[in-house]
């Protein structure tokens, strides 16, 4: 089932340890991937809209996306997204520590694709990276993007 074609990936992640453990989970992986980074709710919108510094940003084909971020808050980030028609096709995952029940109907209400919540544990982070990886990169397939 896989693809020879890389899978672009956008972090959108402000804590630099999870998204050095991402980064490496990612790249020890069985899929060819890109993965880039932003670290801030306002950067994410301005990369995934193609503005500023980002003019030349790739389309993710799939969004890791926190909820605690600075500037703009993930929720925020997940509501713009999902209202533009030419990103709302991206699927999105939240990946947070928040495990509060307003914050899971909040993003599935906003569209989210699904939820989860970032175990404490480091062996059980990898795992978490690794089953996304194997079910979204593997599993899903994924809408073609567009231009």
């Amino acid at each position: 089932m896989k693809s020879n074609k890389p899978i672009n990936i956008l972090l959108i992640e402000d804590n630099p340890a999870d998204t050095r453990l991402t980064q490496e989970v990612f790249k020890d992986g069985k899929i060819h991937n890109t993965l880039n980074v932003v670290m801030d709710g306002e950067d994410a919108l301005l990369y995934l809209k193609k503005s500023d510094k980002y003019a030349n940003a790739e389309t993710p084909d799939l969004i890791l996306l926190d909820l605690n971020l600075p500037k703009k808050d993930g929720h925020a980030v997940l509501a713009e997204i999902k209202a533009d028609t030419k990103l709302r096709i991206i699927p999105v995952i939240i990946l947070t520590t928040s495990g509060a029940e307003k914050d899971i109907l909040n993003t599935y209400s906003h569209h989210a694709n699904c939820y989860i919540v970032k175990p404490i544990d480091l062996n059980q982070f990898i795992n978490v990276i690794r089953s996304i990886e194997e079910f979204w990169l593997t599993i899903v397939k994924l809408p073609k993007k567009e231009g």
